[in-house]
């Protein structure tokens, strides 16, 4: 990939050179592209090398850490998502007997999507034969706008972009435990933590406990609340747990300890133009729907 602007006439694009470079766009790096497409590396840069020659722009800069696009590969990226999403939504409509189908793709964190989502969700395909269900399970979140994914549950509304965004609810939070490490705790005794792991000792719940207990132990550590619940459940310590897991976890109960973390909003989120797209709505609709019928689940 030369680095000099091309000046020659634009070509017709193909659409495979357009496809890898959606890859390479969303995922950042020849390898992940590569894996996603299941193809080889050298496969991802001759089509890339194919797309610059035939737009006439440098669309990719290779840094250290990845690749990162260009202002002309931005706009590039932007195009090619739309032809995707145009694509997908002529491909995923109902057909001539009113029945929904085809792929809608579903991101939310790990611990929200098997400790509640995977069930509840799965039973829509059991509703609609015709729909494909791929549930992608992220500590941080993936692009919407890259179309990694078509409907997303954060923890947080987005503050820009094209994306509809619809409460889901608050969810509350405890810490959890056995009742005999309870019992020591509301006794007296030092807590003793089960937390997040180093590489996520950003995550907003690892902060809090850390700002809250500065001194305490962490005896245990694991990625996902949902793993620290099962240490827990062991007698290993405290888990600042949401209460939809802890209230679920045979063999833990609240413990009566404070400061309690705050309630966080939960928002079902998918993109502007999506919203005539009928699986999507569907989707969309049906997680609104659990989410409603197990509020008390999540509740302080």
């Amino acid at each position: 990939m030369a680095d000099q602007k091309r000046t020659g006439p634009r070509q017709g694009v193909d659409w495979e050179d357009m496809r890898v470079f959606l890859a390479l766009g969303r995922h950042g790096s020849l390898s992940a592209a590569a894996r996603a497409l299941s193809v080889n590396h050298a496969t991802i840069s001759r089509r890339i090398q194919s797309l610059e020659d035939r737009l006439g722009d440098k669309l990719v800069d290779r840094r250290p850490d990845g690749y990162v696009l260009t202002p002309a590969g931005r706009m590039a990226l932007a195009a090619a998502s739309e032809m995707e999403a145009a694509a997908l939504t002529l491909a995923r409509d109902g057909d001539e007997n009113g029945a929904v189908r085809g792929l809608v793709r579903v991101n939310a964190p790990p611990a929200l999507s098997q400790g509640f989502l995977i069930d509840r969700l799965a039973r829509l395909s059991t509703a609609h034969p015709g729909l494909d269900l791929d549930l992608a399970t992220d500590l941080r979140p993936v692009s919407l706008d890259r179309h990694r994914a078509d409907i997303a549950v954060r923890l947080m509304r987005p503050r820009d972009g094209d994306f509809i965004a619809k409460p889901l609810g608050t969810m509350g939070f405890g810490f959890y435990g056995t009742p005999t490490v309870c019992a020591a705790v509301e006794g007296g005794a030092a807590p003793v933590f089960v937390g997040f792991d180093e590489e996520n000792a950003d995550m907003p719940d690892a902060t809090w406990l850390a700002q809250r207990f500065p001194r305490a132990r962490v005896a245990f550590r694991a990625n996902n609340h949902l793993s620290q619940a099962i240490a827990a459940r062991t007698g290993a310590g405290l888990a600042l747990l949401p209460h939809y897991i802890g209230r679920q976890v045979p063999g833990l109960r609240e413990c009566a300890l404070t400061p309690t973390r705050e309630a966080r909003e939960m928002w079902l989120l998918i993109r502007g133009q999506d919203r005539k797209a009928r699986a999507i709505r569907t989707v969309a609709d049906h997680l609104q729907q659990v989410f409603e019928e197990e509020r008390a689940l999540f509740s302080p």
